[in-house]
């Protein structure tokens, strides 16, 4: 005989927590996800696979993967995801979170942790990183603990909502991998929060109006913070404004309209022209240092802010008047009560259209050999392209101005000054053109010193058919610390030089597409098989046998250097 078992039937009902975040990401509008599979967050992983309904795309390592999900998200306007395991992982995730917490992105970071009952009690449990929580906050605009079971689902909306409540950023949510996996009812609410947006005061936007409406050339600075208001901007451009973008609020207005200076905001020609302008109106922008030759660019004055950041008052350049809200929601107020008051100096726009035709010049003449690169990239690539960009000399020299990029969603540069992360985040924005916006090719510049620090993504990038191609910038070197070296060190040279690989090996033993561009006679084709390749594809540009820019950049510039490009 054998024993008497009682079998025990689950309730049928019932699905893991891992299985209600998946459903919570899917109601959140999420259609990809990147990361690395690991024992910490299979449960959530095996429920996407379930599911089928979010793409995820396995990175090669947790900061190519948080790199991957900080540019789907600039380039879709919606959530990025990445998920890492716990501990070295988590850590690895950092350096990609930091730029992500500089470029304000909108993106959720679901770590793994240990089990519950071993956490916090320092038995070197494997996996486990003393106090992670505290290094999640260092590194993400606000960090999550889900303690237990109950309060998982209700966790995870909070910082949902947070990564997407302006000013946006990085949240982190850690979560042990026994909580991941119990079972639990169906939850009632699955739905995201309501992302709530600052609504300005009504009597600051009357306030700015009248002053904005005795200017007679008045400029407007949009940065990242007006991504998605872009309408309102051209309200105001129509009573006359003049636009000058940052960095991050690049294709907000067209590139090639005649009333913008574009990105270049700091060359000499257009500092010499904000000197004629009687008002500057800086809406989302930080007035980054890089930008700004330091803080020392002289800006228009009276000099006015709009933000979403209340601390932003009076940061960089004193303000002198500030208003806290929502930048389309202010701008529409503003351009409401300027209807028919601005009465604009009519040579203001030709004056406009001259300093940035100068400004063009100076930085293409600075390039030599180069001009002809960007001028046939420019008409390769056309209007409806991604425009990501690495830390490399290029992208400091012409990158992060050309190529004209036509949509305030084209550009990812990576904003905190690491190298490296470019390669990860172009395949982000493929995917994010895959799953969106089929039919967008992705352009990413980079320079083999940083290109090679992820050089493992090359293989997710083939694997996920990523439609990327890779401009690689090859002078095997570091080449903005030898020009350093050369500028500030009296022309002492070390560790610049680079063993790099052969190029046409590597992608063949990866089955990726590949030319290498030694003579520029040789460009149009490339580019064309380049163009013609769906996946991804390097252009590599033999600079060694091209040779050197016209004009040498050794860092960015300052006030005594202004004539410069950053």
């Amino acid at each position: 005989m054998f024993p008497e078992v009682t079998l025990t039937v689950p309730n049928t009902k019932q699905i893991t927590v891992g299985a209600a975040i998946a459903m919570l990401l899917e109601s959140s509008g999420v259609k990809a996800a990147f990361g690395v599979i690991s024992i910490h967050n299979m449960p959530i992983l095996d429920a996407f696979a379930e599911r089928g309904k979010i793409r995820f795309v396995m990175a090669r390592g947790e900061a190519g993967g948080t790199g991957m999900a900080d540019a789907y998200a600039r380039t879709t306007a919606s959530l990025g995801v990445c998920l890492t395991s716990t501990g070295t992982a988590a850590g690895n995730a950092a350096g990609a979170m930091v730029e992500a917490l500089t470029a304000g992105t909108a993106l959720l970071h679901i770590t793994g942790q240990i089990e519950s009952q071993y956490l916090d009690q320092n038995l070197s449990y494997i996996h486990e990183a003393p106090d992670q929580l505290t290094m999640l906050k260092a590194v993400s605009k606000a960090a999550y603990r889900v303690r237990n079971v109950e309060t998982a689902i209700g966790t995870m909306r909070q910082a949902i909502q947070c990564a997407l409540t302006a000013p946006t950023g990085p949240v982190s949510v850690e979560i042990p991998i026994d909580i991941q996996a119990a079972l639990i009812d169906v939850p009632a609410h699955l739905e995201p929060l309501p992302v709530v947006l600052q609504v300005p005061p009504q009597s600051s936007l009357d306030a700015l109006a009248d002053k904005l409406a005795a200017a007679k050339r008045p400029m407007l600075w949009i940065g990242g913070g007006a991504r998605h208001a872009g309408a309102a901007v051209a309200r105001l451009m129509a009573l006359g404004f003049g636009v000058v973008s940052s960095t991050q609020g690049r294709g907000i207005v067209a590139e090639d309209d005649a009333r913008t200076l574009g990105a270049y905001n700091l060359h000499k020609p257009v500092e010499t022209f904000y000197q004629t302008c009687d008002a500057m109106l800086v809406v989302g922008s930080r007035l980054r240092g890089n930008e700004t030759l330091k803080y020392e660019l002289k800006l228009p004055r009276p000099l006015y802010r709009i933000d979403a950041d209340a601390a932003a008052e009076g940061r960089c350049y004193t303000s002198d008047a500030f208003v806290c809200g929502d930048s389309a929601l202010a701008l529409d107020g503003l351009a409401d009560r300027l209807e028919g008051r601005m009465k604009v100096d009519p040579s203001f726009t030709p004056d406009l259209r001259q300093a940035r035709l100068d400004a063009e010049r100076q930085l293409l003449d600075g390039l030599g050999p180069y001009a002809t690169l960007v001028g046939q990239l420019q008409e390769a690539a056309g209007r409806n392209f991604n425009w990501v960009r690495d830390v490399t000399v290029s992208n400091s020299t012409w990158g992060n101005r050309q190529l004209q990029i036509f949509d305030p969603r084209a550009g990812v540069h990576a904003l905190g000054g690491g190298i490296g992360q470019g390669l990860a985040m172009a395949i982000g924005a493929a995917v994010g053109s895959a799953v969106n916006a089929p039919g967008r090719k992705t352009f990413c510049l980079s320079g083999d010193g940083g290109f090679i620090l992820n050089l493992g993504e090359l293989a997710t990038a083939v694997q996920e058919k990523a439609d990327v191609v890779f401009v690689l910038m090859n002078d095997q070197r570091y080449g903005v610390i030898q020009n350093i070296q050369d500028a500030q060190y009296g022309g002492r040279r070390c560790y610049v030089e680079l063993h790099t690989p052969d190029y046409a090996q590597l992608t063949a033993s990866l089955k990726l597409g590949h030319a290498r561009v030694s003579q520029l006679d040789t460009l149009p084709a490339a580019i064309d098989k380049a163009i013609s390749t769906t996946g991804p594809f390097i252009l590599e540009i033999d600079m060694r046998s091209i040779g050197a820019f016209k004009t040498a950049f050794a860092g960015p510039p300052t006030k005594v250097a202004a004539g410069t490009a950053a």
